[in-house]
Formats: structure tokens, C-alpha cells, sequence
């Protein structure tokens, strides 16, 4: 399962199978502890994750063996610790762009990591950094992708099948493949100094952006239009004239 040559320097030289276990991250977390050299770009990757974790503690669930859940190790210890939400733009435009070779139009990055067409959640992304001093030393990436799944259970969400109409099952070997290449792709941006022209596309493709809509903090609702994202990451909402940022976990979506 999952033996692949993707076009990539390193990313998914180094696939770890596991028919079934409880979280990719935590056992990507594991393999760093317990073994002496980790390669850069190795790939854990599960049909069945029977505890995965998303933003906000969120739990990610996926039919066993319908869609894409993998870990993946970077070593991005050339980025300071005060610009690690460059990795998160470049993670989430890698997703974007392949899915982009899919879908024509209404596919978006919902602040901070999550991938949308129209209202509908597609994927998330779960970034875990481990620090060196001022630097990162590695990062594990956890990816959902919704692939092959038709049914969701009156979840918000929707899958590339859903959303081609494809008839056949895509082949979720050749999917990964592609998806490793776009990572890889854009992670070279940000280690090669090209994070601007990263972020503007990432900007440009942000769900609502530059649109009012109903947010809440503190259990209470306000209207407010998404006008950026600040170099830590934060998202900036304005509100009667005035732009306030707020942390992951301070404000939410309304739909």
C-alpha cells in the first residue's frame, strides 16, 4: 500500500503504512522520541486514525480507508520560531494547489488551515512544532483530506469525489503522490525566501475574505469583515471602523 515514487527532493522517500492506529501525529511524535534519525519528508500515513485531533482540539473523522490521513516530518529549522505561520501558509497552499488541478472554482483555505469549497469542509491541517531556541527544530504536519467519502452524516463537509462527480474511486496512492509534490513545492518557497508571493496567494484565497460576516468571541456574535492576517498568524476582523487580531482560538465562524 501506498508504494509511491513522488517527484519530490525528499518528501515521501520514507512511508510508514499502518492499516489502522489511533493518531499520525502522535505517532510521528513517537518515531522522533524513540529513534536515533528521523529523514526529513517521511510520511506516516493510516486508513482507519480511530482518535485523530484537529484545530481546537477538534476530533477529525474520516470513513476507514475512503480518504487521506497521513503525518508528515519537516525539519524547518531554517524559520525562526516567531515566523512559524509561514509554514502553515505554505502547508495549506500545497493543498490548495492540488486540489486546484481538480476543482475550477469556490475552493478556499478557512483561516488558518482549513480547506473549503463553497461552505463545505473538505480537509484540515494540523501543524505541531517543536522548538530549538529561537528556531524550529521539526514539525509534524497532519493532513486530512476528504477524497472518496459520499456520506458524511449531516456534517458540513464534502469530498473531492462529491465535488467532480467523479463515478470511479480515485486511486488514493496516485492522489498522495501528487498532494507530496505540492507540499514539497511549497515548503521549498518559504525555505528559498519566496514567503511574500506565498502569502498573497494565501490571502487571495482566504474564505471570506473581505466580506462581512457573524463571528463570535465569548459566546457573543458580532458582524465583522476578514481584512488580513498578521505575521504571527493572528486574523484581523473589522469591526465599526477598527481592525482587532485574534489568536486560534479566541474567535469563531458562524454559519
Amino acid at each position: 500500500m501506498y508504494n509511491i515514487q513522488p517527484n519530490t527532493l525528499f518528501t515521501g522517500k520514507l512511508i510508514k503504512y499502518l492499516p489502522s492506529c489511533h493518531s499520525t501525529n502522535d505517532i510521528a511524535v513517537q518515531m522522533i522520541q524513540s529513534e536515533n534519525m528521523v529523514f526529513e519528508g517521511t510520511v506516516i500515513i493510516t486508513d482507519n486514525q480511530t482518535a485523530g485531533r484537529g484545530q481546537r482540539g477538534n476530533i477529525w473523522e474520516a470513513s476507514s480507508g475512503e480518504n487521506l490521513t497521513f503525518s508528515l516530518i519537516l525539519k524547518p529549522n531554517f524559520l525562526k520560531a516567531s515566523n512559524q505561520f509561514q509554514l502553515n501558509v505554505a502547508i495549506s497552499m500545497g493543498v490548495f494547489d492540488f486540489l486546484s488541478e481538480f476543482i475550477d472554482e469556490n475552493l478556499s483555505v478557512k483561516w488558518s488551515n482549513d480547506i473549503y469549497h463553497g461552505d463545505k469542509k473538505m480537509g484540515g491541517i494540523l501543524i505541531e512544532n517543536s522548538l530549538q531556541g529561537y528556531q524550529i527544530g521539526h514539525s509534524i504536519i497532519g493532513i486530512g483530506l476528504n477524497i472518496n467519502q459520499l456520506e458524511f452524516n449531516n456534517l458540513r463537509a464534502t469530498s473531492l469525489r462529491n465535488i467532480t462527480q467523479n463515478p470511479l474511486k480515485y486511486d488514493l496512492s496516485e492522489i498522495l503522490k501528487r498532494l507530496l509534490e505540492n507540499l514539497e513545492k511549497n515548503y521549498l518557497k518559504i525555505k528559498n525566501n519566496n514567503y511574500e508571493s506565498l502569502k498573497i496567494k494565501y490571502l487571495s484565497n482566504l474564505f471570506r475574505f473581505q466580506k462581512y460576516h457573524y463571528f463570535k468571541r465569548n459566546g457573543q456574535q458580532f458582524l465583522g469583515k476578514i481584512t488580513g492576517v498578521d505575521e504571527t498568524g493572528k486574523l484581523g476582523i473589522e469591526t465599526d471602523g477598527y481592525v482587532n487580531y485574534f489568536d486560534f482560538k479566541e474567535v469563531e465562524f458562524i454559519f
